[in-house]
């Protein structure tokens, strides 16, 4: 009788505490941090490209520019500097997509981007995620030992973001229109007491469109009314500058200007394809 007491009390008790583990856990599944269940941006489909043939395009040209995400404008790639709320910066989404889940390929940074050698997980995992060895005193000794120190990629360390695009005009539709054919952002980083700044590699952006879409960005104007990366890149919501153009000498505006004149030379080229728009519709 003592025995049947004894295994009563265990099953009862056994009971009793799957019954409060299953209501905690379907207590925490029911907690939601908003008012409603966030869905559109998950579900996001990417808008095809219009149909474009290469008779219908009267005049092309290759730009490469670069955005800095310390302008203001551009903040909403660089924040938040860590995941929060859903959200992730765009250099975040990048490596996330190159290094975990493969939803991106990563490019070698080869004649600005031109997607001919592919770069593997383990290829940016040892050039990113480096080891430091550094000399520290030891304090019961006083001679200097060896520590070996893990030094992990930080997604805040990209600044800028170089974009390769096309310019074209469609006399099909009769628009002049851009595409964006690769990214590649930008690393500033210190090293032996040195400022350093690097390339990291090219992806290439009608792919990573698939992969943007569903990545949120921030509105300071509406909470209920969240881009995507793909809106910013589309809708072309950043501000950039023009650092070469298509040219015979394959060479960059800072390899025959500097400073001012560089500057200039830029958006003497932003101008040149305003006015060709222009021409084209005039005549």
């Amino acid at each position: 009788m003592r025995t049947l007491s004894k295994k009563a009390i265990v099953v009862v008790v056994t009971v009793f505490l799957m019954l409060s583990l299953n209501h905690d856990v379907k207590s925490q599944s029911n907690i939601l941090d908003g008012v409603y269940i966030k869905e559109h941006s998950l579900q996001r489909k990417v808008i095809p490209y219009s149909s474009l043939r290469e008779a219908d395009v009267m005049w092309s040209k290759r730009i490469w520019r670069i955005v800095d995400l310390r302008e203001k404008i551009n903040q909403d790639f660089y924040f938040p500097t860590d995941p929060i709320a859903g959200r992730k910066s765009l250099m975040q989404v990048v490596w996330d997509g190159v290094t975990k889940d493969g939803s991106l390929i990563a490019y070698s940074d080869e004649n600005d981007g031109d997607f001919t050698t592919q770069l593997s997980k383990t290829e940016l995992d040892a050039k990113y995620n480096s080891w430091d060895t550094t000399q520290i005193e030891n304090f019961e000794t006083g001679e200097l030992e060896e520590k070996i120190t893990q030094r992990q990629f930080i997604p805040a360390e990209v600044k800028q973001i170089k974009i390769k695009e096309e310019w074209f005009f469609d006399r099909q539709r009769s628009v002049m229109d851009v595409r964006i054919i690769g990214l590649a952002p930008v690393r500033f980083y210190e090293k032996n007491g040195e400022e350093r700044i690097e390339t990291m590699f090219w992806i290439y952006f009608p792919e990573a469109r698939f992969t943007f879409v569903n990545a949120e960005v921030y509105n300071k104007g509406n909470d209920a009314e969240r881009r995507t990366y793909d809106d910013i890149f589309m809708k072309r919501r950043f501000s950039s500058y023009i650092y070469k153009e298509s040219n015979v000498y394959n060479r960059r505006i800072n390899a025959y200007l500097s400073g001012l004149d560089a500057l200039l030379e830029a958006e003497k080229i932003k101008e040149d394809i305003f006015n060709t728009e222009h021409d084209l519709w005039e005549y």
